[in-house]
């Protein structure tokens, strides 16, 4: 051996070892559980999947190592393990990055019919598909790569859009226009639950309207006001409720009924507040709450971020620019009354580019939760599921007894179209398509009848670029065409619609009977700051499509922060590239730093100095090994030696059970503690004594390099093959490591 362990020179090696074996396979030859195949049960992890075309960062790395060390550990049991792995398409994330790609080219998405776009995106993912799998090998990762699965895989796109028809047949599916939170960069509508949430300071505008003077953040919003409304027992104002006023605006004067509504605070501003229902989502329930007193909702600002028509003056304006424009003509008409630059209040951004979020009504379609949050509800209270992370069960219940319809629709191109179809009979669809490089647009009859001659329904359908169908039209759900005439919906599924079925829709297309085999699975491994994005949604979809649950027991981890407890971010430079670590320390030193003295659902700081530790903890291991290969070989039986097996056995124990309730860095802080101060520090030191015998102190080894091995994968396999061909390993363990029985 060595004189230091350089993991430069094995971990390839072993790598290959294990893949050239089919260690990873639960159905090969080469398994523990074979020995005692009726005794063997069943253990399953899916992995989360990362973004197929994305490098992996330092969260990666740790759910790959918390849930390696469950896989090898389980297998070594005897049990009938599966880890399956996969990509995910990432819908919205990976059409943004290659947007910022088309940008540099002076290029936009508009510049594409949609089946062009996604072509474009596809072969872009497919040039870069391998390099999440390749940087997970490089982690250790022991999934049974042969089972691999992508998110867009035909057979998986197959089954997402037949639940999507299922949960239509269960009356669970509606199409509604509502307001959506609309991101005009992005170009398409986002969920509650993908909304940023931050303070900020704005200007708050105190305006004069009519007899009233009321305050906003939005004055540009004024061309959509339908009303004005006040608290119902405000005394300042009850001789105008139900009264229309007359107001003054920038295009002349206009009346708007005075309200009641409880919704109004009082205390906020004068107590006055415009109803735009268009385009704020309280204004929209106060307009649901008086629609035979008011008018419906106005749309003066569309899905780029540009006011519409309905602005007179300000129409085609960028948002920000009109709102410059309007406080300024205010001000010279004298309706602005003053302006509080101090105002500070909360809005809502894009999860992905940072833009300031606009509600939009938009015709979406949504699923009625009620009935699948019930489900799961009752799946916890009874416990089916176990949610393994410092009070993140309680967290969980809350958003599944408060969450609101969920809307699947979104406005991309990269993803799962719906498999939607409108007849075209309905003349007022509204279309986008692009002929000729030019981008055209208007509704059916314009189009078709307007320029007869110039265009068709065939040139439409073929150049189409976006859809937009009035909310009342009838549809049908079919994954093909159902006859001549019909447009096929634009929209595609929200990313977690498909994911959130990742557990049934991967194990269905995958070997024969892995489903029954395999389903519910073990064990659900992935950050906490998904919870309700996809472990709820996994859960409330697995329970309807199955009426089982999806996975026994969820382990969240924290965030890996760095050495001074900081979250990490590319602007701070503080982020850890796991695949740099690798290079300089090796692949188990990352793992061991990773998972050492980490608890579920409680964040993790990592830095150098953890790293070197746990480097030479590699070392320390690799030069026990040393030393006792070069010592001097004896079968003497020593004094300690069944003291020594005794405390073995405990310690053996001890990781077992730790593993078993799922307390991975403790068993890691264990093994650390044990190997180094009593194995190395006392035990190797009374053998120099000749109070343990070698033969007995290598059982020791051998028994540490098991126990670690699911924590260290690489290190103690090459000790395990130098041991082995020193013949120093029993018969019945021989070949590799990774397939070796767990001790008892």
């Amino acid at each position: 051996m060595d004189k230091r362990y350089q993991h430069q020179d094995h971990e390839q090696e072993i790598y290959d070892l294990w893949e050239k074996s089919n260690s990873f396979n639960p159905d090969s030859d080469n398994q523990p559980a074979k020995q005692n195949k009726n005794d063997s049960k069943p253990f399953c992890i899916l992995m989360p999947p990362p973004n197929a075309n994305d490098p992996l960062h330092i969260g990666h790395a740790m759910f790959a190592t918390l849930e390696d060390i469950l896989v090898r550990y389980h297998r070594m049991l005897g049990d009938d393990t599966l880890w399956l792995p996969g990509t995910d398409h990432a819908g919205i994330e990976t059409q943004f990055v290659f947007e910022k790609k088309l940008k540099k080219k002076g290029q936009s998405r508009f510049d594409f019919d949609r089946e062009t776009l996604y072509q474009m995106i596809w072969d872009y993912v497919q040039e870069n598909s391998d390099v999440a799998v390749n940087q997970l090998k490089k982690l250790g990762a022991s999934a049974d790569w042969s089972r691999f699965k992508f998110m867009l895989d035909k057979d998986i796109v197959k089954i997402v859009t037949q639940t999507f028809q299922e949960l239509a047949d269960q009356k669970l599916v509606y199409r509604d226009v509502k307001l959506v939170n609309y991101c005009t960069h992005c170009g398409t509508g986002f969920s509650e639950l993908e909304i940023n949430h931050k303070e900020q300071k704005s200007p708050l505008y105190y305006m004069k309207y009519g007899p009233f003077t009321l305050a906003t953040t939005r004055p540009e919003t004024k061309f959509g006001d339908t009303a004005i409304a006040v608290h119902p027992d405000d005394k300042r104002y009850q001789e105008y409720i139900g009264q229309e006023v007359e107001v003054e605006g920038l295009n002349g004067l206009f009346k708007l009924k005075v309200i009641a509504d409880e919704y109004v605070d009082p205390e906020f501003g004068t107590g006055v507040v415009k109803i735009t229902p268009a385009h704020d989502f309280n204004d929209f329930e106060v307009w649901q709450r008086h629609q035979d007193e008011i008018p419906g909702p106005k749309q003066i600002i569309d899905y780029r971020g540009h006011m519409t028509a309905e602005a007179g003056p300000y129409a085609g304006m960028y948002l920000k620019k009109a709102r410059q424009e309007i406080v300024k003509d205010m001000q010279e008409k004298g309706l602005m009354v003053k302006i509080d630059e101090d105002y500070k209040h909360s809005i809502g951004t894009c999860y992905r580019c940072g833009t300031v979020i606009e509600p939009l009504p938009l015709p979406q379609f949504f699923i009625e939760v009620k009935p699948l949050t019930e489900k799961a509800l009752q799946a916890l209270d009874e416990g089916k599921v176990k949610v393994h992370g410092a009070g993140h069960d309680k967290i969980l219940k809350h958003w599944l007894e408060n969450l609101h319809d969920w809307n699947i629709s979104r406005q991309i191109v990269w993803g799962i179209r719906m498999p939607v179809w409108y007849s075209t009979d309905n003349s007022n669809i509204h279309v986008v398509f692009i002929k000729n490089n030019e981008r055209i647009e208007g509704t059916l009859k314009e189009l078709l009848n307007l320029y007869e001659g110039k265009y068709s329904l065939d040139e439409i359908e073929k150049g189409l670029q976006e859809l937009r169908a009035p909310v009342n039209i009838k549809y049908i759900i079919s994954p093909t065409s159902p006859g001549e005439n019909y447009l096929q919906e634009t929209d595609t599924f929200d990313t977690w619609f498909s994911s959130a079925q990742w557990p049934y829709t991967t194990l269905q297309t995958g070997q024969l009977n892995d489903f029954s085999r395999f389903y519910p699975t073990n064990v659900m491994e992935t950050g906490y700051d998904i919870l309700p994005f996809w472990v709820m949604r996994m859960l409330m979809m697995g329970l309807n499509k199955t009426n089982d649950v999806p996975f026994k027991n969820v382990y969240l981890h924290g965030l890996i922060r760095d050495a001074k407890g900081q979250k990490m971010s590319k602007s701070k430079g503080n982020t850890i590239n796991p695949l740099e670590k690798i290079e300089q320390y090796g692949a188990d030193a990352l793992r061991m730093a990773l998972v050492i003295r980490s608890s579920a659902g409680l964040d993790k700081s990592v830095g150098d100095g953890d790293f070197k530790a746990t480097r030479n903890f590699t070392n320390k291991l690799w030069n026990a090994t040393r030393f006792i290969l070069m010592s001097e070989k004896s079968e003497t039986k020593g004094t300690g030696d069944t003291e020594y097996l005794e405390k073995l056995s405990t310690i053996t124990q001890e990781i077992t059970r730790q593993l078993n309730d799922f307390k991975i860095g403790l068993a890691a802080e264990t093994l650390y503690n044990e190997f180094w101060h009593w194995f190395c520090d006392e035990c190797i030191e009374k053998s120099k004594a000749g109070e343990i015998s070698q033969s007995t102190l290598i059982k020791g080894l051998i028994t540490f390099l098991k126990l670690l091995h699911p924590f260290i994968p690489f290190v103690t396999e090459s000790i395990w093959q130098t041991l082995q061909k020193e013949g120093f390993v029993d018969k019945k363990d021989s070949g590799l490591l990774i397939v070796s029985n767990w001790p008892h």
